[in-house]
């Protein structure tokens, strides 16, 4: 067949394999969509719109690192195809890297000195950098900082007598107050400020006394449950509860990460959970997730939420409290759970991770942002990350990280699933993912797992989303990043 003839066929398969693709964005089926990107781009490299849909559909499954590749390659491709700019700019931003995210947008309105849209987004930009230059400037250094905590005496904030909700009387959180208060955040009150610092305070001081990894001991004949991120979905927290029980000692959770950001229920989520630990410490574990930081909430809606429901000291407050949340946990000396996953060098021993100075914000490379970022991959080995920090890993260095460690499994959460979990590795590794129909658009389930003492085989349940109240996901985000929703 004559050259001209194949290469004519190839494009015309390129299209339709991109006219599909677009069929599986549009239904939010975007893993899908990548797939079919990938055949389009495979069939015809030269188009740089392939690139940049396909970056778009990554930028959705949170994969930035990958967006932002795919979006370079869009405008090496074509260097004038402003959406290639406009794309990679949106996933810089969705990390937090708005300096980075300025150049590509004032790069879009070079190209297109017109476009409103493309105007507006370059204003916000600017706005974002700005107010990110002037807290920068204004901010003690690290070393002076005295945290809010210490200036915050719950006591003597008066609860003003026609304040109809859920109380505690004295220091002692008990189980009829975190019911009220659950009906009441369920019915969208609020809880009073005195109350909220108590809980938030009296949490630092028990998270701040515990190690950076967690040894759980489960008694024979007992059972333990593992949810993964929640993501400010309180509604389905509430479902949770209803299925499975509420927290107590003799029906003990983990919550592994994430509890905020992107759902717009984000406070509700944590106060819950923050009271069930104070009212019994062993009915509740929390680990942090990379949600669990300033540069995330500051971008993703919990800051905005905490501003709009409490106030700027409960942000500042909330920022420390993370800082204390332990890193790991490990399940009768057998199951290890992690937000993200496994490392980038082989060797790594639980000491390691005991002996982590977790009180700080996360830093971009170590074991501590692998930790909290880091995913696994079907190919052995290790790979870049598909989110542009911590690192993809294969299923030998799960197995070898078990063998070191004398443990059986890794159960991690970190990422949408659509059944809500996922068995990788062998069965060495499982992913678990409590946010149902995640962000109101993702039509997935959520799952948790129950483990049985002694031999701790993993029981996976899962669930449906539930209806919640008509506030949309991100409704407190970023205003910047809300104009790419």
């Amino acid at each position: 067949m004559p050259i001209m003839e194949t290469e004519n066929g190839n494009v015309k398969q390129a299209e339709d394999a991109k006219l599909l693709a677009n069929e599986a964005y549009k239904a939010h089926k975007f893993a899908q969509a990548i797939d079919l990107y990938t055949q389009a781009i495979e069939l015809n490299s030269q188009n740089a719109v392939y690139w940049a849909n396909r970056s778009i559909a990554h930028l959705k499954l949170e994969e930035y690192g990958s967006a932002i590749q795919d979006a370079s390659k869009a405008i090496e491709v074509d260097p004038k195809y402003s959406k290639g700019y406009y794309r990679r700019g949106a996933a810089y931003l969705a990390m937090g890297k708005f300096k980075e995210a300025l150049k590509d947008f004032q790069q879009v309105k070079r190209i297109c000195p017109n476009d409103p849209d493309a105007t507006k987004k370059l204003k916000e930009c600017e706005k974002a950098v700005m107010k990110l230059k002037f807290a920068e400037a204004i901010s003690a250094p690290e070393a002076e900082r005295r945290p809010v905590a210490d200036s915050i005496n719950y006591h003597s904030i008066d609860v003003e007598p026609q304040y109809a909700g859920a109380r505690i009387e004295g220091d002692v959180v008990t189980l009829d107050f975190v019911k009220k208060m659950m009906e009441d955040f369920k019915n969208q009150k609020n809880l009073h400020q005195r109350y909220a610092f108590q809980i938030v305070l009296q949490t630092k001081e028990m998270l701040q006394a515990m190690p950076s990894l967690v040894d759980i001991n489960i008694p024979k004949g007992n059972h333990f449950t593992v949810c993964g991120d929640v993501h400010g979905q309180f509604y389905d927290l509430l479902n949770i509860f209803e299925l499975n029980g509420l927290p107590s000692d003799e029906n003990p959770y983990l919550f592994n990460g994430d509890f905020v950001d992107r759902g717009s229920f984000s406070l509700e989520v944590i106060l819950t959970l923050f009271a069930f630990k104070c009212m019994s410490p062993s009915a509740i574990y929390l680990a942090r997730g990379n949600h669990e930081s300033k540069s995330m909430n500051r971008i993703y809606g919990f800051e905005g939420e905490v501003q709009s429901k409490l106030s700027d000291k409960f942000v500042e407050l909330f920022a420390e409290v993370f800082c204390c949340l332990p890193l790991a946990h490990v399940i009768n000396g057998k199951v290890f759970v992690v937000h993200g996953g496994l490392f980038s060098v082989d060797g790594v021993k639980l000491s390691d991770i005991r002996a982590i100075n977790r009180f700080c914000e996360p830093p971009e490379e170590g074991l501590m942002c692998e930790l909290l970022w880091s995913d696994p991959q079907p190919a052995p080995g290790r790979g870049p990350s598909k989110r542009g920090v911590g690192l993809s890993f294969g299923g030998d260095v799960t197995k070898r990280f078990l063998q070191e460690n004398n443990l059986d499994l890794v159960v991690r959460s970190h990422e949408v699933k659509d059944e809500g979990y996922e068995i990788e590795h062998d069965g060495k590794l499982i992913t678990v993912f409590s946010a149902p129909n995640y962000c109101d658009q993702m039509g997935n389930k959520g799952a948790f797992i129950r483990f049985e003492a002694p031999d701790l085989k993993p029981n996976i349940v899962t669930f449906s989303a539930v209806p919640h109240p008509d506030v949309k996901p991100m409704a407190y985000a970023n205003n910047f990043l809300r104009m790419f929703q």
